[in-house]
C-alpha cells in the first residue's frame, strides 16, 4: 500500500509496512527489543517488589510467592527477566557510545548489535547457570 507523498513520488510513508516495502534491519530491530525489554523489565520490577513485600509479610506469604516464581510461567519470567536484563544493559552502553559519536558508521552498528546479542546471551545464560544450575 503506498500513497502519493510530498515530493511527488508514489512511495510508502511508514517504515513500519515490513512486507514489499521495507525488509527489518538488525538495527531497528535491536531497537524495537531495546523498548520492548524495558517494558518488560518494569513488570520484573514489580514482581521483585511483590517478592520484597511478601518477605516482609511473613512466611507463609512468602512461601506463596515462592510457589509461584517457582512454577513453571515463574521460571519462565525469571528466565525472560535474566535475559532481558542482560540485553537492555549491553544495548544501552550500545546507545550511550552513539551518543558520543562513537560506531555510528553502518558496519560499526551491525559489529556492536551482534556483540550486543552475543555478550546478552553469555552473560544471560552464566547468571540462570549460578541461579539453577550450580550445585
Amino acid at each position: 500500500m503506498s500513497t502519493t507523498s510530498s515530493q511527488g513520488g508514489n512511495r510508502p510513508l511508514s517504515p513500519f509496512m515490513i512486507g514489499p516495502y521495507y525488509r527489518p534491519q538488525l538495527t531497528s530491530m535491536l531497537s524495537i527489543t531495546h523498548r520492548g525489554t524495558g517494558v518488560f523489565l518494569c513488570a520484573g520490577a514489580l514482581l521483585m517488589v511483590w517478592g520484597c513485600v511478601a518477605l516482609a509479610a511473613g512466611a507463609d506469604q512468602f512461601a506463596a510467592f515462592s510457589a509461584c516464581m517457582g512454577s513453571t510461567l515463574g521460571t519462565l519470567a525469571v528466565i525472560g527477566f535474566v535475559y532481558s536484563l542482560w540485553f537492555h544493559f549491553f544495548n544501552g552502553l550500545r546507545h550511550l557510545a552513539w551518543d558520543v559519536g562513537r560506531g555510528l558508521e553502518l558496519s560499526s552498528a551491525y559489529t556492536s548489535g551482534y556483540v550486543t546479542l552475543i555478550l546478552a546471551l553469555l552473560c544471560g545464560s552464566a547468571t540462570l547457570w549460578l541461579f539453577y544450575l550450580r550445585s
